[in-house]
C-alpha cells in the first residue's frame, strides 16, 4: 500500500482520537525468529516491549501531518515471543508532542511475511484501553502535556472497538536509535517519615489555571487526581542522612528515601516494589537540591508520578523521561522493599570522543558538556530534556556543530530543518512567520521573531558542514517568506521597527529593551540578508545587508565607545536610549557588522574587562551584564574565532565548571533557578575541538 507498510492500516478507538490523553495497548505474538522487524509509527508517542523488556520509545517527531516510521529490529528468540506497544494519545497542544489525532500502524514482518499487523478488526494485534494509566490528571507543565498517575488496584484494561483513521503520510527515521542504559542511583542519601498535612495554598501556575482552547488540558475540577496538591500534602522529615551505595531498600509505611544519581541524567524512571498492604507510592524529583530538598515544581513542572497498588509486587517503568539527579520515593499507608531502582536512558548513543588534558576542570566540562548533549539530541534538538523536550531555533545553531563534532554527521539537524520546511504553513502564526519551536504547537499566537533569523543562520552553516544543496533550495520558499514578512517592519533607515510578538535578544537587560528599533535584532537582519544573497545568488539582498550593516555602525555606534542596544520613536524622529549591554557589543562583531579592524578599542575592552570575572571587578557597571544564553556563548565564539588559547580555556572554565560540578550537565544561565541541563551548551565541545583538544 504504500513505501512503509505492505498490509497495516493506521488505527484507533472509535470516536476518540481527538480525546485527550487516551492510552492504549496493542499486543501481539511472533514466533522464534533471527529475522523479526517491527514497523511502526503513531500519535502521540509510544513505548515498546519485547517479551516485557523494554526496547524502544518513538517516534521520531515530525512536522504536522508526517509521521516518521520506525524499524525496529525484534529479538524473537522463544517460541512465542509478546510485542506490546503502549500508545499515548495525547491529543493536546505543547511544544513537545503535536496536537494531531490519536493513531499507531504497526506490522511485523520475519522471514514467513507479514504475521502481524493493525486493521480494525485487531485479529493480529489485540487492543485494549488501559485503564489503569488514569486519564484526567493536570498538565505536567505549559510545555509539555500530561503527568503520570496509575491505579493498579482498579480494572486494568477495557475492550476498544478499532476503527481505521485517514490516511497519513510517512518518512524515514533517518537518525540513530537509542541504546537506553540503565543507570543506577550513586547513592541513597536520606531516609524519613512524612505525615499528610492540608495546606492553605497549593502550586498553581498557566499550565493548571489557564487551561482554555489555546491550552487544552483538564481543568481542576476534572482531574481525578491533583498530582502536585498530592504530594505538597506530604510533610517530611528527614530522620537518617547516610551514603549508601544501593538501588535496594526497605521502607517503612508513611516514610520515604532519596537517591542521588551522581549527576543530572534523563530518562525513564523504573524500579519494582513489593507492598506488604494496598497503598501508595508517591515519587518526586528535581536537578538540584533547593535549601536541602527537593523542589518538585521548581521550573514550573509538576516532577511527580503517583501510583496507588494493592499488597505484592509490581514492575514499574515511566512512559515518559524525566530529568534529574535527586529523586525520592514516598511510601504511603504500607511498608515496602522497593528494589533495582534505576534510570533508562532516553537520549543520544554514548561517543568515542576523548578530551585531550589532564586539567581536572576542564575534564568536568567536557564530561558535562557530553552528557548535556546526549541528553538532549534525541529526535531533535532540545532546549532541555526536561520541562519542555522543545526544538528551539537559535538553540539548534549551537547544538547542530556538536553532532558534527561528536559524530562526523549532521542527521539530526537534517530532520530538525526537514521539520520546519515541510508544512505548507504554521496555524496561528503570520504568514511567512516560522515557529519558535517546532514540532510544537502555538495556540496562543506567540513566535519569536530573531529566532526565525536564526533559522537562516544555521541554513547556511549546515550548507558548509553537509554540502546539501538540496535541502538548502527546498528551504528557499521558507526563508523568502520570512523576509517578506519581516519587510513590512522596516523603517525609512531599512531598519526593523516594532517587531511582533516576544523579540528576544537574551535571559538579560537585553530582552528589555527591544523597542522600538533592536540594534541587536537589526545586526540579525543584516546578517541574514547577507547569507540569503549567499546561498540563493540574490545580489539585491546582498546588497540590502550591506546597507543595513553601515546604517546601523552610523546608528547605534557612540563616543561612549559601545553600540547602543535600542533606539525610541520620537515625535517621528528615532532618539537612542542610551542603553549599553554587554550582550549588544557581542551581537555586533559574531553579526560581522562590527570587526577588530573596525573597532579595535572595544574589542580589546571586551576581551580584556568583560566576561565571568566583571562581577568581581565592577569594572564597566554602566553597562548591563549578559547572561548565558546567548551572550556569554557569542563571547566564547568570538574569543574561538579571534582570540587566544589560554585565554579561551579560561573563560570556558570560568563559565562552566561551577555547573559540572554541581549538576555534571550545563545550565540554561549562569545561575540555578532554570534549567540546569540545556541543550546549547554542550556547545563548548566545539570550541574543544576547535583547539585540537579532542580526540577519537
Amino acid at each position: 500500500m504504500n513505501l512503509f507498510f505492505k498490509k497495516a492500516q493506521p488505527v484507533w478507538a472509535e470516536n476518540r482520537e481527538n480525546e485527550m490523553n487516551v492510552t492504549l495497548v496493542f499486543t501481539a505474538f511472533c514466533p522464534k525468529s533471527d529475522e523479526a522487524v517491527l514497523s511502526i509509527t503513531g500519535s502521540s508517542y509510544y513505548n515498546i516491549y519485547v517479551n516485557g523488556e523494554f526496547i524502544a520509545v518513538g517516534p521520531a517527531r515530525a512536522a504536522h501531518g508526517y509521521y516518521r516510521v520506525d524499524k525496529l529490529k525484534i529479538k524473537a528468540d522463544k517460541p512465542d515471543n509478546e510485542i506490546k506497544i503502549i500508545v499515548y494519545g495525547y491529543a493536546a497542544n505543547s511544544f513537545y508532542h503535536l496536537d494531531q489525532p490519536s493513531f499507531v500502524c504497526a506490522e511485523i514482518e520475519n522471514e514467513s511475511g507479514i504475521i502481524a499487523y493493525t486493521e480494525c478488526s485487531g485479529k493480529t494485534f489485540k487492543a485494549c484501553e488501559w485503564l489503569g494509566k488514569i486519564q484526567k490528571v493536570q498538565r505536567y507543565s505549559f510545555q509539555r502535556p500530561f503527568t503520570e498517575v496509575y491505579d493498579f488496584t482498579k480494572e486494568q484494561f477495557s475492550s476498544v472497538k478499532l476503527v481505521v483513521t485517514e490516511e497519513k503520510k510517512y518518512l524515514h527515521r533517518r537518525i540513530f536509535y537509542g541504546e537506553y542504559e540503565k543507570e543506577m542511583p550513586l547513592a541513597l542519601i536520606e531516609k524519613g517519615r512524612f505525615d499528610i498535612r492540608d495546606k492553605a495554598k497549593y502550586y498553581d501556575d498557566r499550565s493548571i489555571s489557564n487551561i482554555c482552547p489555546q491550552l487544552k488540558g483538564f481543568i481542576k475540577t476534572d482531574l481525578d487526581v491533583f498530582s502536585t496538591v498530592e504530594a505538597e500534602k506530604i510533610h517530611p522529615v528527614v530522620e537518617e542522612k547516610c551514603n549508601l551505595n544501593i538501588s535496594n531498600t526497605n521502607v517503612n509505611a508513611n516514610s520515604f528515601v532519596t537517591f542521588d544519581m551522581g549527576k543530572n541524567l534523563t530518562g525513564l524512571v523504573g524500579f519494582s516494589a513489593n507492598l506488604e498492604n494496598s497503598g501508595e507510592i508517591i515519587i518526586v524529583f528535581d536537578e538540584i537540591l533547593s535549601n536541602g530538598d527537593i523542589d518538585f515544581t521548581r521550573m514550573t513542572a509538576a516532577n511527580v508520578i503517583i501510583i496507588k497498588a494493592n499488597a505484592g509486587k509490581f514492575d514499574f517503568l515511566s512512559a515518559e523521561p524525566y530529568t534529574y539527579r535527586y529523586i525520592r520515593v514516598y511510601v504511603k499507608n504500607s511498608p515496602a522493599e522497593i528494589s533495582d531502582f534505576h534510570l533508562r536512558r532516553v537520549g543520544a548513543p554514548a561517543v568515542n570522543k576523548k578530551l585531550k588534558s589532564d586539567n581536572e576542570k576542564l575534564q568536568a566540562i567536557f564530561d558535562a558538556a557530553v552528557e548535556t548533549y546526549r541528553q538532549n539530541t534525541f529526535d531533535v534538538y532540545m532546549d532541555c530534556p526536561s520541562r519542555e523536550r522543545a526544538g528551539w531555533l537559535c538553540d539548534s545553531f549551537f547544538t547542530s556543530r556538536v553532532e558534527r563534532v561528536l559524530t562526523g554527521k549532521s542527521e539530526v539537524e537534517y530532520n530538525f530543518l526537514e521539520n520546519y520546511i515541510l508544512p505548507e504553513s504554521f496555524k496561528c502564526l503570520p504568514d511567512g512567520m516560522l515557529p519558535m519551536c517546532y514540532p510544537a504547537d502555538h495556540y496562543d499566537g506567540v513566535f519569536i521573531p530573531n529566532w526565525a533569523m536564526w533559522f537562516v543562520v544555521e541554513l547556511q552553516e549546515y550548507f558548509v558542514r553537509t554540502g546539501d544543496i538540496e535541502l538548502v533550495n527546498k528551504a528557499k520558499n521558507r526563508v523568502y517568506g520570512l523576509l517578506k514578512y519581516l519587510k513590512k517592519f522596516e523603517n525609512e533607515y531599512g531598519l526593523l521597527e516594532k517587531l511582533e510578538s516576544w523579540v528576544f535578544i537574551e535571559w538579560s537587560k537585553s530582552n528589555d529593551l527591544v523597542q522600538d528599533v533592536s540594534f541587536p535584532s537589526n545586526m540579525l537582519y543584516s546578517k541574514i540578508k547577507r547569507i540569503v544573497g549567499e546561498l540563493y545568488s540574490d545580489s539585491e539582498i546582498a546588497k540590502e545587508g550591506e546597507k543595513l550593516r553601515e546604517t546601523i555602525k552610523k546608528m547605534s555606534y557612540t563616543d561612549r565607545g559601545f553600540f547602543c542596544d535600542n533606539a525610541y520613536r520620537r515625535n517621528g524622529e528615532l532618539e537612542l536610549s542610551g542603553e549599553y549591554t554587554e550582550s549588544c557589543q557581542y551581537y555586533a562583531f559574531h553579526t560581522g557588522v562590527a570587526t577588530i579592524e573596525e573597532y579595535p578599542e572595544l574589542w580589546n575592552c571586551l576581551i580584556t574587562d568583560f566576561g565571568f570575572e566583571r562581577k568581581q571587578t565592577g569594572k564597566w557597571p554602566e553597562i548591563h551584564f549578559a547572561n548565558a544564553f546567548i551572550g556569554n556563548y557569542l563571547r566564547l565564539d568570538l574569543i574561538s574565532m579571534y582570540g587566544d588559547e589560554a585565554d579561551l580555556l579560561r573563560n570556558i572554565e570560568g563559565y562552566f565548571y561551577y555547573m559540572a560540578e554541581k549538576t555534571g550537565t550545563l545550565w540554561e544561565n549562569d545561575s540555578d533557578e532554570a534549567s540546569c541541563n540545556h541543550g546549547f551548551a554542550s556547545h563548548v565541545l566545539y570550541w574543544f575541538d576547535k583547539l585540537g583538544m579532542l580526540k577519537g
